[in-house]
């Protein structure tokens, strides 16, 4: 221990070395002069984006169609480019005219300055050129380097400010010949449209100071109108970026609602197959074990109970027919018969009375139903005869159909079973019936009775509210899934 206390006392002597925190005052200079320098470089990075490192934005495409053309045939092999946009072929154009305006008059002023005695001496045919490409370089370049442009513009406008300054001719506010005035405002319109938020600062504050330098009598309107221009070009970069975002928005709005339409789409499938599946299934399964026992070597009655399975077979698939016409018809007109309703009430009774249950219905009038009514309701006492058939088999069930207050009240109860129930299932029925219900604005309740046995209770309006107008309903299933919109 002696020994580790030993070597440790030099490297804590070492203070800042080794552990970073300070053992004097030193230490605190030494941040103090780090958040300096940090904080110097923070306010100089505007500049050095704007002068050096910072880039802009690709050209968005021109909206209209009428704006890009293709690049002709006899001109294809010596261009790299397929198509060309009309503005910028305009752009180009004026670029070239105000560069050869710009030329021809600096050339005049010089030839005057050369001719006239007493004026200054002319300039060198260079610098001449090179203050007509103030003028119109930008102009050229701002369109697909709108950052280039400006910095071309920033580097050649002082050299057009004293060639006017030297040799020129022009009586105005300000030294700033127009044609350079007004390449220097494009390139810097396109700076705020094309470029973050530091490189435009950067490119104003950087802009002011120029003014500054050049002229400060006209730096308060020439400033001014530049940083009118920039802070209009942002504007439009804001509004552009609000609208990018707006439409992505849009877009993510539309995939989950069309996301969430599949996902509805699934449940309704699910939920049909369920009932048609589940209930003839069942009444096969049982028909096919009790046939063979209630025949006992009878040939007659074992071919009567086979056809007995036969007619649920072929009910089965006309009901999963009727299902995948409506998937399969995008209006919902194909395959697509009568959906079952109250009407085949009879038919659900005679098939669990075969299954070995003992059924009693108690059935009053309940007027004319809906498609959509009645199909639920035929669903939900199908679905609840099914699960008697698998958990109660061969129990005593009641049906009791009502309506009253335009509710149509449905109650399927069923008492213990007589032989050993089959394996528990995984619920889907019970959701199924629950989610039909809800659907048309409806409630179901289900639970163990007393006895033993098991109670589906269901209270249906009798008019349930209309879909939307203008809405097409194919079907009685589809009825239902515009229902499902609207709740």
């Amino acid at each position: 221990m002696n020994h580790r206390a030993r070597r440790s006392a030099p490297l804590a002597s070492q203070g800042d070395a080794r552990t970073g925190r300070p053992e004097s005052s030193g230490g605190a200079a030494g941040r103090f002069a780090v958040a300096l320098w940090r904080a110097l470089l923070a306010v100089l990075r505007p500049f050095t984006l704007a002068l050096l490192t910072g880039s802009a934005e690709p050209p968005s495409r021109p909206r209209s169609r009428w704006l890009r053309m293709p690049v002709p045939g006899w001109l294809a092999a010596l261009v790299p480019v397929r198509t060309f946009s009309l503005l910028q072929i305009a752009e180009l154009l004026l670029g070239v005219e105000l560069f050869g305006v710009t030329l021809s008059t600096t050339q005049e002023w010089n030839e005057q300055a050369a001719a006239t005695p007493g004026d200054p001496a002319p300039l060198w045919g260079g610098v001449v050129v090179l203050g007509a490409l103030a003028a119109g370089l930008p102009v050229v370049l701002r369109n697909r380097w709108p950052l280039a442009a400006w910095r071309a513009a920033a580097v050649l406008t002082p050299v057009a400010v004293f060639v006017n300054l030297t040799i020129g001719r022009d009586e105005g506010y300000a030294p700033y010949p127009v044609a350079v005035g007004v390449a220097y405002l494009l390139a810097l319109y396109s700076v705020g449209v094309r470029c973050e938020r530091r490189i435009t600062l950067g490119a104003g504050i950087l802009t002011v100071l120029v003014c500054l330098a050049v002229d400060v009598d006209s730096t308060p309107v020439v400033a001014g109108v530049a940083v009118v221009v920039l802070l209009f070009g942002y504007n439009v970069r804001a509004r552009r970026n609000a609208t990018a975002m707006l439409i992505e928005e849009e877009r993510r709005t539309r995939q989950a609602e069309g996301a969430q339409a599949v996902l509805e789409e699934r449940a309704r499938i699910a939920r049909e197959l369920h009932d048609v599946v589940a209930h003839h299934m069942s009444v096969i399964a049982i028909q096919a074990e009790a046939v063979p026992l209630r025949a006992a070597g009878d040939a007659s009655q074992l071919e009567a109970g086979l056809a007995e399975i036969r007619a649920l077979s072929l009910e089965a698939i006309n009901e999963l027919r009727q299902v995948l016409g409506v998937l399969r018809d995008p209006e919902g007109r194909t395959d697509t018969a009568p959906q079952p309703g109250l009407d085949r009430l009879e038919e659900l009774v005679a098939n669990a009375r075969n299954a070995g249950l003992t059924v009693a219905v108690d059935r009053r009038p309940v007027g004319r139903l809906s498609p959509a009514v009645g199909l639920s309701a035929y669903r939900i006492v199908q679905e609840s005869l099914s699960n008697a058939m698998r958990h109660a088999p061969g129990s005593s069930v009641a049906v009791d159909i009502t309506a009253d207050a335009g509710t149509l009240r449905l109650r399927v109860a069923n008492g213990p079973g007589r032989s050993p129930a089959a394996a528990p299932g995984a619920g889907q029925g019970l959701v199924g019936m629950r989610e039909r219900a809800a659907l048309l604005g409806g409630t179901l309740d289900a639970g163990p009775t007393r006895g033993g046995g098991y109670q589906v209770s269901a209270a249906l309006p009798v008019e349930p509210q209309e879909p939307a107008t203008g809405s097409t309903i194919g079907s009685p299933i589809e009825e239902i899934e515009e229902r499902e919109g609207a709740a």
